[in-house]
C-alpha cells in the first residue's frame, strides 16, 4: 500500500511537470508566432515604403508608351494611306454631283432674283 502511494504522488508529480512543460511550449509557441506576425507586417511595411507606386506606375506608363509608339506609327501612316485613296474614289463622285446640281442651283438663283425683283417692283408700287 505503502507502494502505491508512492507510485500515485511519483505519477502526480509527473503529470504535473509534463502539463508545465506543455503550458511552456504552449507560450513559446505563442511567442513563435506573435514573432512571425510582427516581423512579417514590418517586412511588409518596408517593402511598401521602398517601392514608391507612383514611380512604379510612371515607369509602366513609360514602358507602355514605348511599346506602343511604334504600333500608333504604323496605323496613323495606314489611316493616311486609306484617306488618300478614299479621297481619290470620291473627288470624281463629287464633280459629277456638282455637275448635276449646278444647273438646279442657277435655276433656283434666277427664280429667287425674279421673286425678289417683284417684291421690289410691288414695294415701290406701294410706296408711291
Amino acid at each position: 500500500m505503502k507502494f502505491s502511494l508512492i507510485v500515485a504522488v511519483v505519477l502526480l508529480a509527473l503529470a504535473q511537470g509534463s502539463f508545465a512543460q506543455e503550458a511552456a511550449d504552449l507560450e513559446r509557441l505563442g511567442q513563435y508566432f506573435m514573432d512571425l506576425k510582427n516581423k512579417m507586417t514590418q517586412e511588409l511595411t518596408d517593402l511598401i515604403s521602398k517601392h514608391d507606386l507612383k514611380t512604379h506606375a510612371q515607369t509602366f506608363l513609360d514602358d507602355s508608351k514605348t511599346h506602343l509608339e511604334p504600333i500608333a506609327t504604323q496605323i496613323q501612316d495606314q489611316l493616311k494611306s486609306v484617306a488618300t485613296n478614299v479621297e481619290d474614289q470620291i473627288r470624281p463622285l463629287t464633280a459629277n454631283v456638282q455637275a448635276q446640281i449646278q444647273p438646279m442651283v442657277d435655276n433656283f438663283q434666277r427664280q429667287m432674283e425674279a421673286i425678289m425683283q417683284k417684291l421690289t417692283e410691288q414695294a415701290k408700287a406701294i410706296g408711291n
